[in-house]
């Protein structure tokens, strides 16, 4: 659906006339209908402006997450990110350790006498 479409179909929603969005936008009923005609086109000045007089988000009119969707997906993604940091970390750590008693072992084991017959 085209811009001017979808902003024709929610101001049929919301009940308000042509007349109505002319005068909260200071245009003219017939610059109006232009709008919603496809035949003016909008900068996105005018088309917040029109959302904002519906009651309607630019995120929502595109179909976009929120700001306050995205913020908590940011957040989310953060606790994830750290709890990865950490067992990184962890791994790591226990890598170290057995990879040193690896060493030693095979450190100590070099330096044993043979037993054993001649």
């Amino acid at each position: 659906m085209k811009i001017h479409e979808k902003i024709r179909q929610l101001r049929l929603e919301k009940g308000y006339s042509q007349e109505v969005m002319a005068e909260e936008l200071d245009l003219s009923t017939t610059a109006y209908g232009d709008v919603e005609r496809g035949k003016t086109e909008l900068t996105l000045a005018r088309l917040e402006r029109i959302l904002q007089v519906l009651g309607v988000g630019v995120e929502a009119f595109f179909g976009l997450p929120g700001d306050n969707t995205l913020r908590l997906e940011n957040e989310k993604l953060q606790i994830e990110n750290e709890k990865l940091r950490q067992e990184n970390t962890y791994l790591k750590e226990k890598f170290e350790t057995r990879l040193l008693q690896e060493l030693y072992r095979i450190g100590a084991a070099s330096q044993r006498e043979p037993i054993g017959f001649k």
